[in-house]
């Protein structure tokens, strides 16, 4: 699934249940997350509707290097020679993306929820399984606005994993949530706003206690990694999540 114009200037690809972005600007191209290794095809595809090349791309952004984040992410680098930026806290994920710990053993966790076993089927077909890893990154930095189109702002928002970061695009009204906050967990299956489940975040409750730092962008559109867009605001999105809890 391809939608130009999910908010300003920025398009979506969702695919087997994974996100990223595309953001223009007059000065060029910013990609948000690697998606999945599929998703490289559908990248090509947006760039040419909107009459874009590779060259056009300045960076890629990761929230986050989980494999589901990174698919197609050493691709871009070997072959486009784009920028990889990613906080200090994930490179070695990035590096590594299959060698985390989450807070319980996802596949058992999987077990236990069945919806989630079709999603999951998905991302796998789609190439979950092999996706490579990066060393030759560079440090997302927070709190100011990035040199790169759309000049998003890195916030820290730890407990998916050590170096999760949000973007957001103030003068867009959009925040870029990554897994921090989804509408769609694939290690449930369940809708609305809420954090990934344990089976697939670090720590739970340091991931509760970032949702903080996301309603404070005050964005009107949340762009999550798994599941649609929220249009209803942030701060109703992140009191849902709150309310839904950890689990």
């Amino acid at each position: 699934m391809i939608t130009l114009g999910v908010a300003d200037g920025i398009h979506l690809i969702g695919h087997a249940h994974v996100n990223c972005y595309v953001v223009e600007d007059d000065d060029g191209v910013t990609l948000l997350d690697a998606g999945l290794p599929s998703m490289w095809q559908m990248v090509e595809e947006v760039l040419a509707r909107c009459r874009r090349a590779p060259v056009d791309i300045r960076a890629l952004i990761l929230t986050h290097a989980h494999f589901d984040h990174l698919g197609f992410a050493a691709r871009a680098r070997r072959e486009w020679n784009v920028p990889i930026l990613v906080h200090p806290g994930d490179e070695r994920l990035a590096a590594h993306p299959y060698r985390y710990t989450p807070q319980r053993n996802r596949f058992l966790y999987a077990l236990t929820h069945p919806r989630s076993l079709p999603i999951l089927a998905r991302m796998a077909a789609a190439g979950a399984l092999t996706v490579k890893g990066v060393r030759d990154v560079e440090k997302l930095s927070t709190g100011t606005a990035l040199d790169v189109p759309g000049r998003p702002v890195a916030a820290h928002t730890p407990g998916h994993t050590d170096g999760h970061c949000i973007l957001h695009l103030a003068d867009r009204g959009v925040v870029f949530s990554g897994d921090a906050l989804v509408t769609l967990d694939p290690y449930t299956g369940g809708e609305g706003p809420q954090i990934v489940a344990s089976a697939a975040t670090k720590d739970t409750r340091r991931a509760i206690e970032s949702l903080t730092a996301i309603a404070a962008t005050g964005a009107g559109t949340v762009l999550p990694g798994h599941g649609a867009p929220w249009t209803d605001g942030v701060e109703e999105a992140v009191r849902r999540a709150v309310e839904r809890g950890e689990h």
